[in-house]
């Protein structure tokens, strides 16, 4: 547990700390008083009340449109099934970045509703609710269908026999049972949509900011550090306790069910009413998911002759010190770096929480998903303050980058490999220790052939989600490094239909290749791999 610790330490409760002192320290002493100044100014109010009101809203929608989805895909057995899973999926791993560039494709100026109707949803609320939606609809689908799929039915169809009419049935035996999976799944949307950056900040325009907007605001513009200080605290506590309920609700999933092989509880659609139900639910899939997507690669095209991907050739805007092609060279390389870190890190976090118990082991599990909600602006913002002095003077370091997006890959490695390693028996290890093996040969011998294969799975979302981190990049890729998402965010700031054109381009090339990435992990992924 060392290494983990240390990491953590070193690049995470180190720089987070180092930004929050330098904001709320004046004249070498705290000044505690200026946490009741922000919060009581009006403006900073909205910003809470407004992150607050869209997460639930947010949070709500997603339910409800994803809900009959997790349904179809838990019991409905069709053509295409496994394909579909994974195009619904897409989306998680796709950067907010261009998560909020295909919307703005959609919805903005010169969008598809704007030429066919004159509709504009840029810079509303209704375009960063629907966005919201189309990220996090594979989290509903996957966490509660995941766990739909392993009820047993003939518990809801004993109850049918006993005269309980299918909507009773329903909610007195399969709705309890799913309660826990439904409870998390609503704590991960609303903690995604809570710490929401590039979707808000591509498609709210002025009008709307998010705390995560507007610690950037006040880092970035406005050099405020002690309001943006002030602000990532009150991230900090919304955030923890969210984990905390989370973490508990998980625990009541692992331990209060009974499940069953997946493979037997999907059968063809039977009846008018499945047909319908599963028409319904390809038609969401469609219009939310796949149409976005598809706007933002016609966009990406709308210049004559390819013109949009031959502009990335050469730095023609003026906007960096390379050609913007680079960047996705760039990406690749931060994106395999970031990765062989989060899976040394994750891999040795999710080996001790194996074999060790206790409240201190719960509360690191509960530290290693704290990347996932804690200010990522804050995060590479302190990483130019802290780490600028020997030995730990990396503000020129290629390796700065990684080090950043590694911290958001470590928690996806370890969710998906502990659930793996739990399953091993732990007589398997016992046997191998008095045969006389050292616990390095244990590991090689026993817990690594049965790991393997969940490895290569996480290092596919770390992979993933590397490739996409914008809210740390962003401040310490350097103009000539840049990555993929600031180069696109970048592109869209500057005004011209050529700047918009490659930056359409840019998230056409990110989107495939994280599209790529999951329909792998689809390939490798087994029903005990990984808790998502």
């Amino acid at each position: 547990m060392a290494v983990p610790v240390a990491f953590f330490g070193v690049f995470f409760a180190y720089p987070v700390a180092a930004i929050v002192a330098r904001g709320l320290k004046a004249g070498g002493s705290w000044d505690l008083g200026r946490i009741g100044e922000v919060l009581g100014d009006p403006g900073i109010r909205h910003v809470l009340w407004f992150t607050t009101w869209q997460a639930f809203v947010s949070t709500a929608l997603t339910l409800v449109i994803a809900l009959p989805g997790a349904y179809v895909f838990a019991r409905f057995d069709f053509k295409g099934k496994d394909f579909l899973r994974a195009v619904v999926t897409v989306p998680f791993v796709l950067p907010t970045v261009v998560v909020g560039t295909a919307f703005l494709a959609l919805v903005g100026r010169g969008g598809l509703f704007d030429e066919l109707w004159g509709v504009r949803l840029d810079t509303t609320v209704w375009a960063i609710l629907l966005a919201h939606v189309f990220f996090n609809y594979a989290v509903v689908v996957r966490t509660v269908g995941g766990l739909w799929a392993q009820l047993d039915p003939r518990q809801e169809e004993a109850a049918r026999m006993l005269g309980a009419s299918p909507l009773a049935a329903w909610r007195k035996v399969t709705l309890p049972a799913l309660a826990p999976a439904v409870a998390a799944a609503a704590l991960m949307v609303f903690l995604f949509t809570f710490t929401s950056f590039g979707v808000v900040q591509i498609l709210g325009g002025p009008t709307f900011s998010t705390l995560e907007v507007e610690i950037y605001r006040q880092t970035s513009e406005i050099f405020d550090l002690s309001t943006a200080a002030v602000l990532t605290l009150v991230q900090f506590v919304a955030v923890g306790l969210i984990l905390a309920v989370h973490a508990a609700t998980v625990r009541r999933r692992e331990t209060a069910l009974r499940l069953v092989d997946a493979s037997l509880t999907a059968r063809r659609p039977r009846g008018a009413g499945q047909w319908a139900l599963l028409g319904t639910v390809l038609a969401t899939v469609v219009v939310l998911i796949l149409l976005p997507l598809g706007v933002l690669v016609e966009r990406s095209f709308d210049a004559p002759g390819f013109g949009s991907y031959k502009a990335l050739t050469s730095d023609e805007s003026g906007i960096f010190l390379v050609a913007p092609i680079e960047a996705i060279g760039n990406s690749l390389r931060y994106a395999a770096a970031a990765t062989a870190i989060a899976l040394l890190v994750g891999g040795l976090a999710a080996a001790a929480l194996t074999r060790r118990a206790g409240r201190l082991v719960r509360g690191f599990d509960a530290l290693l998903m704290l990347p996932l909600g804690v200010s990522a602006v804050t995060v590479g913002f302190g990483f130019l303050i802290a780490l600028d002095e020997p030995p730990l003077d990396l503000r020129s370091s290629w390796i700065l980058v990684p080090l950043a997006q590694a911290l958001v890959g470590v928690p996806f490695v370890v969710r998906t490999m502990l659930p793996v390693l739990r399953a091993v028996d732990e007589r398997l290890r016992e046997a191998a220790a008095v045969l006389g093996a050292s616990p390095w040969r244990v590991w090689r011998e026993v817990d690594l052939p049965m790991v393997r294969r969940a490895s290569l799975v996480a290092a596919g979302f770390a992979f993933a989600v590397s490739l996409g981190e914008f809210g740390a990049t962003v401040f310490i890729a350097r103009a000539d490094n840049p990555t993929l998402p600031v180069a696109v965010a970048r592109l869209l700031g500057r005004p011209g239909e050529l700047n918009y054109g490659q930056a359409m381009a840019l998230s056409t090339i990110l989107m495939v290749v994280c599209a790529v990435s999951l329909l792998v992990l689809e390939r490798l992924r087994t029903d005990r791999t990984g808790e998502f």
